[in-house]
């Protein structure tokens, strides 16, 4: 109910609704710390005040209940992060089954858009090298591998399926820029020099916004893009649309030395 009062968006992932678990009962709490604290705020200036206290008492408080108040909210506290957040962080990090299927996709970030890179038919990602990078060749992919051949590279439009597994690795190709997706409840920087990999399965089809969430640069607000969750049949029609696409551009891209 908080949730939706603060205007979070609608979740569209698979692990998304331990996130807004968590978040609500975070919201319940800091709402009910405002509510204590206020109290206690508005108490302490009544019973203070000058007019009931004319002489200063410089002993101050004689008692411990501070010092067990003070000990109850560490622990309080240390239940939280243990039996609720390292939990749910435990759930994100080991991925999915290792039996289920999954889709990878390769995020590589740049000032100021999003490239998408599949593996194709045969499931390896072709070989890259970075003087091959071009205005037609946006990830300097080496169209001379064989395993290049049936690779897709789309910009600023990602395309997964419904109810499957997936697994992105991010990584940047200038500067620090950071993949998120609300719907999804991910983020993740984009570092160059590194693949961060996160995963999530959505379950809702669709068209989700892609931002950059770290500032990247004078062109920082208009790096966005989308995400795409199809349905078999329309992902599998739209690989075989950029198979074709991406055959002009393998023609059009300069061949490895």
């Amino acid at each position: 109910m908080l949730n939706k009062l603060l205007g979070i968006t609608q979740n569209a992932t698979e692990h998304g609704y331990q996130i807004d678990q968590m978040l609500e009962f975070v919201h319940w709490v800091m709402l009910i710390l405002f509510v204590g604290w206020s109290i206690f705020f508005v108490t302490t200036l009544v019973k203070f005040h000058r007019s009931r206290n004319p002489k200063a008492d410089y002993h101050g408080v004689r008692s411990k209940a501070s010092t067990h108040v003070e000990l109850m909210v560490v622990l309080v506290e240390a239940v939280f992060l243990i039996g609720f957040a390292y939990p749910i962080w435990g759930k994100r990090v080991y991925g999915p089954r290792p039996d289920s299927e999954v889709d990878r996709v390769r995020v590589i970030a740049e000032q100021y858009k999003w490239n998408f890179h599949y593996p194709g038919e045969d499931g390896i990602f072709g070989r890259q090298k970075v003087e091959l990078i071009s205005a037609a060749n946006p990830i300097g992919l080496d169209y001379s591998d064989p395993n290049a051949q049936d690779d897709i590279v789309a910009v600023n439009e990602m395309h997964i399926q419904v109810n499957r597994n997936v697994i992105t690795d991010i990584s940047s190709k200038d500067v620090i820029h950071s993949y998120s997706v609300k719907h999804f409840r991910v983020t993740q920087d984009a570092i160059p020099g590194m693949a961060s990999p996160i995963w999530f399965k959505p379950i809702r089809t669709g068209e989700f916004e892609i931002v950059c969430a770290q500032l990247c640069g004078s062109g920082h607000y208009a790096m966005r893009g989308v995400v795409v969750v199809d349905t078999p049949e329309a992902f599998k029609e739209w690989k075989e649309e950029m198979l074709k696409m991406n055959a002009s551009a393998r023609s059009a891209a300069p061949a490895a030395q």
